[in-house]
């Protein structure tokens, strides 16, 4: 099998950070090319480079033999590499057709619609991309976006495919559906280029897999004869344990009590009538596809969103009409599933970060003024125990990594010491090094006789993780099952509402 694209050697330094140090890869015709490596290894960086967004410092990058040099994207696009980014590049308002060939529009002035929209339709039908062009991108479900992103990139007819994160956002149905597509792909001999951190899709679906730490690349190897752990050893440069152990213990007093709760949206109920309790010394693991009234139940229990009927009850008192301030000083942490959206200030420092829910008590804030030696103490403290890279704590949010990102939310909702943690996604888009140091902490809280309710889309994560699973359809529970004696497939037929048979 002949080499497609070659990198030898590429070096990309920022301000502070040598981001990318004398990298190597080789992607062959017709192969699916896994990139692995923890948050902030270089990754994006390597990738960005062979798409020409970034310029490298040293090093060279060729196509068929032919060496490249990219100022830009577009020129990228025209030697024939194509890109999907973690985060789409689509405009929601514009159709499926006028999303993919905006910047080549056929017609030139005058936009033909229908005919674009008939190219459209063959070029899915011929990537196996089904998907309809008339339809807005806004309506579409994330995973029929990445696929206009695709269909984008064969459209200008990309010879190589270079996938950033691309499961990411995605639920596991889509993720499934994805693998698919790629497998196809492959069959057409289309080289892919998948950036990753999830050993288990690596496994599955990549021929051969370099392994990036630190900014370089410590080795490559054919996916068949590694193994997750060997993966994930090379990937963290330590013994990774990717079972998670927990002790056996007895729960306390409920914490947190659901009853009977009912959450609107709208004119439409999004959960219905939930009903369950999270005790001292467990972790409740809530289990559903996506879309089914989870995350409104959490925004319910957090005070994020009104309860239409029904109880919340924290420690025994009634907390269902307190603002989100009260239930917070109450002893109720939160880790949201957006980081972005809901746990960060992205402009802000690490220093603000961190006291983002206390910056107005003390020790960090006296009669109005904040006290910036004790912000800053908490900040370096923090940063030290939660090993939040670079340990730098004026750092801007927005410039680290996601696993780090995650850390500095972790580290600022456990140190306020909660009752109840609710940590909704908590690992989502984390590499396998940042999933264990946030599921050790979790394991810590309730080893500490804290309440956790764990809300996650990862089915595995759930069931290592918790003492009692409920599964949520439609926005109703279907059932709670012992943690230890759930199988995946009990889990999987409640989540798409049948009830299980009782025995006996």
């Amino acid at each position: 099998m002949s080499v497609c694209l070659e990198i030898k050697n590429l070096t990309k330094r920022f301000p502070g950070v040598l981001a990318n140090d004398r990298v190597n890869l080789e992607l062959r015709d017709g192969e699916i090319h896994a990139i692995l490596g923890e948050n902030g290894a270089g990754k994006s960086t390597l990738v960005k480079m062979i798409y020409g967004l970034y310029q490298p410092d040293s090093g060279s990058i060729s196509l068929h033999g032919q060496e490249l040099h990219f100022s830009s994207p577009r020129q990228a696009i025209q030697a024939g590499i194509g890109m999907v980014h973690q985060h789409f590049m689509l405009i929601p308002a514009l159709t499926v057709a006028e999303n993919i060939v905006l910047g080549s529009e056929p017609g030139n002035i005058h936009y033909r619609r229908k005919e674009n929209e008939e190219v459209i339709r063959q070029l899915s039908k011929q990537y196996h991309l089904e998907i309809d062009p008339s339809a807005k991108v806004g309506d579409l479900t994330v995973g029929l976006q990445q696929r206009v992103e695709i269909l984008k990139v064969f459209y200008r007819k990309a010879k190589v495919l270079i996938l950033d994160e691309p499961t990411a956002l995605l639920t596991p149905q889509e993720v499934e559906q994805l693998i698919q597509v790629m497998e196809r792909l492959r069959e057409q001999g289309i080289p892919i280029v998948f950036i990753s951190h999830k050993l288990d899709e690596v496994k599955r679906v990549s021929d051969r897999v370099t392994v990036m730490r630190a900014g370089k690349t410590v080795a490559t190897v054919e996916t068949a004869k590694t193994t997750p752990q060997e993966l994930a050893n090379l990937m963290v440069g330590r013994e990774v344990v990717l079972q998670v152990s927990k002790p056996p213990q007895t729960a306390g007093k409920p914490v947190l009590e659901v009853q009977d709760l009912v959450v609107a949206q709208g004119h439409a109920e999004k959960v219905r009538g939930v009903s369950f309790e999270v005790r001292q010394g467990e972790i409740f693991g809530l289990a559903g596809i996506d879309g089914n009234g989870q995350f409104e139940l959490v925004d319910a229990i957090t005070g994020l969103l009104p309860a239409k009927s029904g109880k919340v009850v924290f420690r025994g008192n009634d907390i269902t009409k307190a603002n989100v301030h009260k239930r917070t000083t109450a002893g109720i942490s939160y880790i949201p599933q957006d980081r972005h959206a809901d746990g960060l200030v992205l402009d802000f420092e690490l220093t603000e970060n961190f006291v983002l829910r206390d910056f107005a008590r003390a020790p960090f804030a006296q009669f109005g003024q904040m006290h910036r030696q004790a912000i800053e103490a908490h900040a370096e403290r923090l940063s030290e125990s939660f090993d939040v890279r670079p340990h730098r704590i004026h750092a801007i949010a927005r410039n680290l990594s996601g696993g780090n990102q995650q850390k500095v939310i972790l580290a600022r909702e456990v140190s306020r010491e909660p009752e109840l943690l609710i940590a909704a996604q908590p690992t989502r888009g984390l590499d396998v090094g940042a999933i264990q140091f946030i599921h050790d902490k979790l394991l810590e809280l309730r080893a500490n006789g804290k309440a956790v309710l764990l809300v996650s889309l990862e089915l595995d994560e759930i069931m290592s993780l918790s003492d009692r699973i409920g599964v949520i359809h439609d926005g109703r529970l279907m059932a709670v099952l012992p943690g230890g004696q759930a199988t995946r497939e009990q889990l999987g037929l409640l989540m798409t509402g049948v009830k299980l048979e009782k025995e006996g």
